[in-house]
């Protein structure tokens, strides 16, 4: 059973686990932009079954994989890592459609909204009583949503995606008994089928991107370093840092792709986008305000 009880103190090895893995994923985009060419779900597909190994041998390391034994045992467990398996593969495969397109921007943009969708999600779906600056923060990102609808003449929505995908992902996450390094490697078992079965396919009828001895096939292979790393790096930051830790570190890794995207994707950031993002930065300023006068009061 996986220790849920709150983080008191911040440790140095939990900031720098957690440092790793938001950094990681900062810089994702770069690599993410070298794999373009490729259809989004073939890339998720790879990122599915290389995750496999990574995943395992470090549950192997650990001498936890009695646990994924259990809950595969458990129907209602099973279930519910099938929820959490599909939410992941449609972040996953948002993203990946996001960078290829040039719309990096609109990844950073969901996953800065990412933490006040969970505060309304929290409110919504846990009854969790949202305090004035809580709410006003909320407002505050969704009319910078409202900002770029009107401007764009229509919905970011793969900003949206990531930010809806992901999190779900997490409201449901903490309903599995087990830890979340045992929980992705769950997730990309309950995946990795339909990932294996789709590669299949697609070799067999002569298409894919998967040819031995090529930059291509390396790069893929490597999705599941990418993918599994961070996210096993912040499992692990996470049990040595207190939540309000965590809800500052987060917003490291929507900053970096928002760099990577304006200075090396040269991505155009626009009017609407320079009215929107500053409204989204000072909702998540008076978010973490609100966080802090909370834990101290």
């Amino acid at each position: 059973m996986a220790n849920t009880s709150p983080q008191n103190e911040d440790t140095l090895r939990g900031f720098g686990f957690a440092f790793c893995a938001y950094v990681l994923w900062g810089f994702l985009p770069l690599y993410m932009k070298y794999l373009a060419h490729v259809p989004a779900i073939e890339v998720v597909a790879h990122r599915v079954l290389w995750s496999v190994p990574v995943a395992g041998l470090v549950l192997m390391l650990l001498g936890r994989t009695g646990d994924i034994g259990r809950v595969l045992r458990d129907p209602r467990s099973l279930a519910m890592g099938c929820v959490t398996a599909a939410l992941i593969s449609v972040n996953w495969g948002v993203y990946v459609w996001s960078i290829a397109q040039d719309r990096a921007l609109d990844a950073a943009l969901g996953y800065y909204i990412n933490p006040l969708f969970s505060v309304f999600l929290g409110s919504v779906l846990l009854g969790e009583r949202l305090n004035r600056l809580q709410w006003a923060a909320v407002l505050l990102a969704l009319f910078a949503v409202l900002v770029l609808t009107f401007e764009n003449g229509s919905l970011p929505w793969p900003a949206l995606a990531l930010t809806t995908t992901w999190g779900f992902y997490a409201y449901f996450k903490r309903s599995l008994p087990i830890g979340p390094n045992q929980g992705f490697l769950l997730e990309v078992l309950i995946l990795m089928p339909f990932a294996l079965g789709y590669l299949v396919w697609l070799w067999f009828a002569g298409g894919g991107h998967f040819v031995p001895v090529t930059f291509d096939m390396w790069l893929l292979v490597g999705c599941g370093i990418v993918t599994a790393v961070p996210l096993l790096l912040y499992a692990n930051g996470a049990k040595g840092l207190r939540l309000t830790t965590i809800g500052i570190m987060q917003y490291i890794a929507p900053t970096m792709i928002m760099l990577v995207a304006v200075f090396v994707f040269d991505e155009p950031f626009g009017e609407a986008r320079a009215i929107a993002f500053p409204m989204i930065w000072a909702a998540l300023g008076l978010y973490t305000y609100a966080m802090f006068r909370g834990r101290n009061a």
